[in-house]
């Protein structure tokens, strides 16, 4: 069956129909005719997405670490596998983009950032009483057999 050329407004009107069209344009080499603009649009919204992805992981997995930290009476196999989740499917976000490895440093400040809210959401402590910076490395956090048994904020 022969491809129809691309509508122009397809990509607002249909995205489906243009994804599915511009996919099967690039099989056929008909590259002249790839709405090229969108294409590199959204490519680039793929990759910002796996590292919202990589952000988002992270910040659950840094609460739970927190939680884990500061109130050891309240531990449970819940928080246990939720660490042990969210460290497999960080280090499977990575193994799929190792690109993001360098970007390592940002990633683990936007994503303790929000973990701090996460974490005082869920524990009653104030945001603020949670230390500045990231208590652990990234290699920590991924560390299977790493769990933090001091208490990173002071004892209130």
């Amino acid at each position: 069956m022969p491809l129809m050329a691309i509508h122009p407004n397809l990509y607002d009107q249909d995205f489906y129909a243009w994804a599915l069209g511009n996919a099967a344009l690039l099989r056929d080499g008909r590259l002249s005719e790839i709405d090229i603009k969108h294409v590199a649009e959204e490519l680039e919204s793929m990759g910002r997405s796996e590292r919202r992805e990589l952000v988002s992981r992270l910040a659950i997995l840094f609460a739970h670490l927190l939680k884990w930290a500061n109130q050891s009476e309240r531990r449970s196999s819940s928080w246990r596998n939720t660490i042990k989740v969210q460290r497999l499917d960080t280090s499977g976000v990575l193994a799929d983009n190792p690109s993001l490895q360098g970007q390592a440093d940002d990633i683990v400040t936007a994503a303790y950032e929000k973990s701090k809210l996460l974490a005082a959401n869920e524990t009653g402590f104030d945001e603020h009483s949670f230390p500045e910076h990231c208590p652990w490395t990234l290699e920590q956090a991924l560390d299977p057999d790493y769990w933090p048994d001091q208490a990173v904020i002071p004892a209130m």
